[in-house]
């Protein structure tokens, strides 16, 4: 009878060291500051808008004198977004994650509010209070959400993903072939499994003699 399979195994091989992930890149001090500005201009420019709002109700209360309080907030409301411009324009060029493109949206939400407060103005001059109103409801959501906008956390890039690693170790398997496996049999010896030992090989083989 020969030996079962005997299953054998190859050395463990040595695992590469995972390289770790790559910080995920800050915004730099020199970025940072265009963001601060603007965080501060969309903050004064809401607080006008809902200043504007408590003033616009005291002068329909009859508080007459709330309304020269109401025109002056309308102009430095719009200095306060053609100062917040340049600003926006520096946070495009790079107020984003390591230093890279910030967002184009202060820049147009920016310009977009200056024009409605350029037409806030004139519509209130020229005493068309339906659409006064209407635009300036209109107006305030917009530095509401301006606000919001400015106050979100700068997104980060995600850190890109580790390399899969190796398998621990390959299993080598090396099947030996029994008697009679292929007869089916597993009673016999050699090639054909008819029971009969195989013929010896090899030097001396024609000396062997196997009495009947």
């Amino acid at each position: 009878m020969s030996s079962p399979p005997v299953a054998r195994t190859s050395r463990p091989q040595s695992l590469p060291a995972a390289s770790p992930s790559a910080p995920s890149p800050a915004v730099p001090p020199g970025a940072r500051l265009p963001r601060l500005l603007l965080r501060a201009t969309a903050t004064a420019s809401a607080a006008l808008g809902l200043a504007q709002t408590v003033l616009a109700g005291s002068f329909l209360n009859g508080h007459y004198e709330a309304l020269r309080a109401h025109e002056l907030a309308a102009m430095a409301l719009g200095g306060l977004l053609i100062a917040q411009l340049p600003v926006a324009a520096l946070v495009r060029r790079g107020g984003g994650a390591g230093g890279g493109r910030g967002p184009w949206w202060p820049l147009g939400a920016t310009a977009l509010l200056l024009a409605a407060s350029g037409a806030q103005m004139g519509t209130g001059y020229e005493r068309a209070v339906g659409v006064h109103v209407t635009l300036g409801v209109l107006l305030v959501s917009g530095l509401l959400f301006g606000l919001v906008g400015a106050w979100r956390p700068v997104p980060v890039p995600a850190p890109s993903p580790l390399p899969p690693s190796p398998p621990d170790a390959e299993r080598l398997v090396e099947p030996l072939a029994e008697f009679g496996t292929e007869s089916g049999t597993g009673t016999g010896t050699g090639d054909s499994g008819s029971g009969r030992l195989p013929r010896p090989t090899g030097a001396g083989a024609d000396a062997v003699e196997v009495s009947p």
